[in-house]
């Protein structure tokens, strides 16, 4: 299968995940994009966004990243997610992810989220994602 493009995995996750608000926006040979946009909906006490949304956001970005590596694989599903909280996200900032992918093999990926808050250098968040891919029709 042919790796797709921004534009096709942009329109797959808006058809197929409508639910989600993570938008796609680039992938690279060796990183792919995400952002999620924070209103007060993403916030939980005290002001930071929540552990739910950083953990959303991370298995987005993973899954789009091997999508982006493999093809458009619908049924590929997480398997693991670890993820360490590092500093409090702003509560004013989207948050982005970037993904890269650490080793794909036939039936499991494994790869690597940081997850920051716009315009800063310093993760908020590192995650490590197991994804299965299920086997060729």
């Amino acid at each position: 299968m042919s790796k797709p493009t921004l534009a096709q995995l942009q329109d797959f996750l808006r058809s197929e995940f409508p639910q989600s608000s993570v938008t796609l926006e680039s992938i690279s040979d060796s990183a792919t994009w995400v952002r999620q946009k924070v209103d007060s909906t993403h916030l939980r006490p005290g002001g930071t966004v929540s552990g739910p949304v950083l953990m959303a956001v991370a298995d987005v970005a993973m899954y789009l990243g091997l999508l982006a590596e493999i093809g458009i694989v619908p049924l590929a599903v997480t398997t693991n997610l670890s993820i360490n909280f590092l500093r409090k996200p702003a509560a004013d900032r989207d948050i982005l992810g970037e993904c890269r992918l650490l080793k794909v093999g036939k039936t499991l990926a494994v790869g690597e989220v940081s997850l920051y808050s716009e315009g800063d250098t310093e993760p908020v968040a590192h995650v490590v994602c197991t994804y299965a891919i299920p086997p060729p029709k």
